[in-house]
């Protein structure tokens, strides 16, 4: 079965495209069952996201460094629409509590997540394994329309009496239960839709990456970018269940007086009639089952468009293929088995804090060799400087400082004393902005030219370089400090009346501390305005970008440039036979310095 299916799937490209009937708009771009199309549909809506739930940033940070005064620009508008939250434009501690849950869910759930692993896997996986279409087209279409539910879910939840959810974007338990808005409600309704969009997707991927390669394209053949999403789906498949399923009880706990995390003898007066009984710290086992694994969910399709365009960039085969793969392998089964370092503050034991302990140091080790191997890819490779290739340089270091600003929070003695502090908001921050969102851009301005058939903009897309680069250092490295001296996230005044007391000043929360936020306000506003470039680039680009002469413009050895420019309908128009591995680059003796996958 399995050799029938990934020997005949190419064949079938171009019979299928030639027999396929001319469909209305509806049904090719909104109810599309093509991958290329609900690749950019998940594109541009989880784009969308990621500049929403940014925007809520800018207006906490506005607060954090001068709290209680009007939000220029928007403090009126968010007062019509969201009422006393926001009177007179002043952002509430609630509308604060409500902006930084949704910003993190938003960020993560609603727009990383799928623009990293639904949006470059749908378009990119089957073009690059040699597949005609996802092995499911029409659960493809549907995890889409559930993320899309699940998305309208969250945002409608800020216009509904008591404002969106304000419980962080943990939502612990009892916190989360006991507070009287039905933002929670919404929230968890919303997180089930994309948890379902998500599981949908996982199964897509692993069974085309099972099933549908084409003759000759062998697991050691595949493009790493493949591999990394194949581990990914896997991480999806397993760790996303025990939320799904822990998100449904603390809903049930919300509506139905159940008590699966609500313990006995709450002293709260709107849960004065539980049962009791339950566990708050079992929501947070399986929150963060969940929650761990979902880091390297962004991390790893990051590193798989990273590797592509480092090896495309550099001309010369990637270093230690074999070690690559196996270590996101390891990677992928060790993100299991680390989870409750994020719960040192629970009071566990020290046999369990040190076999968590033990674990975290070891799941660094396989981060260093990929990391490694990235770095000695490029020595001696006759560099060319895209734009693609600069995101990817600066991905290599900021996710190096990620990875290592965590090494403290994974022993339990010094994450006593940084847990909670912005040390961990500019730990987390690396790893996914400069460092994951880095990878994204690289990989929209890499494949751009496969999707529209023109380039975006060199010019406009080194500064949109520049500007990220700096200012996202600009933002993050402060918080190091602010954190080491003590500075508590979650502080919607940023932290002036905690500095006032004399807890803040024996912790050394000076008023020096507290001045920066200023500045690092200033630098994500200053962000902000660096991403419109890049906005005007994209879209114009479209129509007017400087058209590709050939369908291999990068001069690529991977099977996504043998296609026509953009891929047509059943992606390829003869079928393909694998003869090689992916990354075929500056081979001695060859006439050029690529040799495609599929030239024999």
């Amino acid at each position: 079965m399995s050799t029938q299916a990934t020997s005949h799937a190419p064949a079938h490209a171009g019979a299928h495209d030639d027999h396929h009937e001319e469909l209305g708009f509806l049904r090719k771009y909104i109810f599309s069952t093509d991958h290329k199309i609900i690749g950019i549909q998940y594109g541009i809506t989880s784009l969308l996201f990621l500049f929403f739930g940014f925007g809520l940033m800018m207006m906490m940070r506005w607060s954090i460094a001068h709290p209680g005064t009007p939000i220029p620009l928007v403090g009126h508008l968010l007062e019509k629409m969201l009422g006393d939250t926001a009177a007179k434009g002043v952002m509430s501690p609630d509308l604060y509590n409500a902006f930084g849950a949704m910003h993190g869910t938003i960020m993560v759930f609603l727009g990383i997540v799928p623009l990293a692993f639904a949006a470059f896997g749908n378009y990119v996986v089957p073009l690059q394994i040699g597949a005609p279409d996802m092995a499911f087209p029409r659960i493809n279409m549907a995890s889409y329309q559930v993320y899309v539910i699940g998305g309208v879910v969250m945002l409608v939840s800020f216009f509904i009496p008591g404002g969106a959810a304000q419980a962080g974007w943990t939502s612990y338990s009892p916190l989360a239960t006991a507070i009287a808005s039905n933002g929670q409600t919404y929230w968890l309704i919303g997180m089930i839709f994309l948890i379902t969009s998500s599981l949908l997707g996982a199964v897509n991927f692993l069974a085309t990456i099972i099933q549908l390669r084409a003759p000759g394209m062998t697991w050691m053949r595949l493009p790493f970018f493949v591999w990394a999403q194949f581990v990914t789906g896997f991480l999806l498949l397993l760790a996303f269940p025990p939320l799904e399923a822990a998100g449904i009880m603390q809903l049930m706990d919300k509506v139905a007086h159940t008590s699966f995390f609500l313990p006995t003898g709450l002293a709260v007066s709107s849960l004065g009639h539980i049962s009791g009984g339950g566990s708050p710290l079992l929501w947070q086992h399986l929150f963060w089952f969940l929650a761990h694994p979902e880091v390297y969910v962004l991390i790893l399709p990051a590193m798989g468009i990273v590797t592509e365009i480092l090896a495309n960039n550099a001309r010369k085969p990637i270093w230690g293929y074999k070690s690559l793969v196996y270590s996101i392998l390891v990677l992928g089964f060790m993100s299991f088995i680390v989870w409750a370092h994020h719960m040192y503050l629970t009071g566990m034991g020290s046999r369990i804090s040190t076999f968590f302990q033990t674990t975290t140091m070891i799941i660094s080790i396989p981060s260093v060799i990929i990391l490694t191997c990235l770095f000695l890819s490029l020595w001696g490779g006759s560099m060319r400087f895209n734009t693609p290739m600069l995101f990817v340089l600066a991905f290599l270091p900021m996710f190096g400082i990620g990875g290592l600003t965590g090494l403290p929070l994974g022993f339990n003695f010094s994450d006593l004393h940084l847990h909670d502090t912005y040390y961990v908001i500019a730990h987390f921050h690396y790893i996914v902005a400069p460092g994951t969102i880095f990878a994204l851009f690289a990989g929209i301005y890499y494949w751009f030219p496969k999707a529209t058939g023109r380039f975006m903009s060199e010019f406009w897309g080194k500064v949109h370089f520049v500007c990220s680069l700096v200012f996202m250092n600009a933002i993050f490295q402060p918080m190091f400090a602010q954190g080491m001296a003590g500075m508590l996230r979650r502080m919607g005044d940023g932290g002036i009346n905690y500095a006032a007391s004399t807890t803040g000043l024996a912790n050394g929360l000076s008023d020096a501390n507290i001045h920066m936020n200023q500045w690092v306000s200033i630098a994500a506003w200053c962000l902000g305005l660096s991403q419109i470039p890049f906005i005007i680039n994209f879209f114009w680009s479209i129509n007017h970008g400087k058209p590709v002469t050939n369908d291999n413009p990068w001069d690529a050895t991977t099977l996504e440039w043998q296609t026509p420019t953009p891929p047509p309908h059943g992606n390829f128009t003869k079928a393909l036979v694998v003869y090689r591995g992916p990354y075929e680059y500056s081979v001695p003796g060859a006439k050029k310095d690529f040799t495609p996958q599929n030239e024999p």
